[in-house]
């Protein structure tokens, strides 16, 4: 009972995939006008998006794995809410506060650096598509570090900078690497956002929409082979050397 109901429901997954091979006309395989720009666009700022999300997001996940306080649970809740908010919802959100005619937006318009419709809007826009992604993730690997491995090393000599950098990142790699895949699949296919902030340069997800649109739906095909190819390998391949390692491990 239990390998054939897990048998079924792993094929209701991944029945619509199968469309991708089927539907797709071959003969005629080709790009679109644009598709091509899209796709540079997309691995570019998507690629910058997910370095500042590490960067950022990082000591904020080892913060709230390890930070003292009874408050701690008030940044937790706040953590959700991008998570919590529907994509489109985010999208205005961000506009009503980067916006050219907001505070924020108007002080960042004066130094030449606008978020609407430009490529730091479509960074802004993955950014919050995928970083609290990240954080979340990354949290769970600062928390599955034994804290005893931190207190030798720190009885050891080693300050909390180079505990952190020797001992609890090495630790926590596999759940690091797991955010890092997770986000940059985020980012790579954020589209609620991206549709009300940056529309234009068109990535990846926003040309799929246009080619939908104007073309039709054999328009599609193609870009979504580039994507699948694009942002899903990351992901398989760290999760499978996870796995590889979590099972050389016992």
């Amino acid at each position: 009972m239990g390998p054939a109901l897990a048998g079924l429901v792993f094929v209701f997954l991944l029945a619509p995939f199968a469309a991708l091979i089927f539907a797709t006309d071959w003969p005629d395989f080709h790009f679109a006008e644009g598709d091509l720009r899209a796709i540079w666009t997309s691995l570019l700022y998507s690629t910058l998006a997910l370095i500042i999300s590490v960067l950022a997001g990082t000591p904020l996940a080892w913060w709230l794995a390890r930070g003292q306080g009874r408050g701690k649970w008030f940044f937790d809740a706040l953590l959700m809410l991008p998570l919590l908010t529907p994509p489109l919802a985010l999208g205005i959100l961000l506009s009503s506060f980067y916006g050219p005619y907001s505070p924020v937006g108007s002080l960042f318009s004066h130094a030449g650096i606008y978020f609407t419709n430009t490529a730091p809007a479509f960074i802004l826009a993955q950014i919050y598509g995928a970083m609290p992604y990240y954080i979340i993730a990354a949290r769970a690997a600062f928390e599955g570090v034994p804290r005893e491995l931190e207190q030798i090393s720190r009885t050891l000599g080693r300050n909390r900078f180079q505990t952190f950098w020797r001992v609890t990142l090495p630790l926590a790699r596999i759940g690091l690497s797991a955010g890092v895949a997770l986000a940059w699949v985020r980012a790579m296919g954020e589209f609620g956002i991206v549709l009300i902030v940056a529309y234009f340069p068109e990535g990846i997800p926003v040309k799929l929409w246009v080619n939908l649109q104007d073309i039709g739906l054999s328009a599609v095909y193609p870009l979504l082979w580039i994507f699948f190819l694009v942002a899903v390998p990351l992901p398989l391949w760290i999760g499978l050397r996870a796995r590889r390692q979590t099972q050389a491990m016992f």
